[in-house]
């Protein structure tokens, strides 16, 4: 049996979530090979869902093969309908590193201006935007001023 067990309600919810996927592991003549389990592997770390395809016309195979993916990859079985096999299985998370300063690195920005006559094109103009900067809705750069605190509030700090 597979590690993680899901109840009905999380199983239907999965499998309305896998039902636009294309399968991103094909299961051929050779059937459950280190290659596919490796395959199946990053496909789950990257997406959590994924579906499998099996060309084999068994229906004993298939399900013997959705049980051994489930128990290898320590992942869910969701749903065997003919030849697609779907497993889910919660991804890691990923570690956030913070940078040293915190200030927000420079973007290039396009700013279009519309001519005042409207017989002209717009323009289209590239601007860097550092971190402490803003672009306003009339397409000028300004720069963020420190917040002024009132004598009060420096008082009771």
């Amino acid at each position: 049996m597979s590690a993680i067990q899901l109840t009905p309600a999380q199983r239907k919810e999965k499998r309305g979530e896998a039902h636009h996927l294309d399968p991103v592991v094909l299961i051929g003549t050779e059937g459950l090979t280190d290659a596919i389990y490796r395959e199946a592997d990053a496909g789950l770390k990257a997406h959590g869902l994924i579906k499998v395809r099996m060309f084999s016309d068994s229906r004993p195979d298939r399900e013997a093969a959705l049980a051994a993916m489930a128990d290898k990859l320590d992942a869910a079985p969701v749903q065997h309908i003919g030849k697609l096999l779907v497993l889910w299985r919660p991804m890691p998370e990923k570690e956030k590193t913070l940078k040293e300063g915190g200030m927000a690195a420079p973007r290039v920005v396009k700013i279009l201006k519309f001519s005042k006559s409207g017989n002209h094109r717009a323009q289209i103009k590239k601007v860097t935007v550092f971190g402490n900067q803003r672009v306003t809705a009339g397409g000028e750069i300004k720069r963020v001023k420190t917040r002024v605190t009132s004598v009060k509030k420096k008082a009771q700090d």
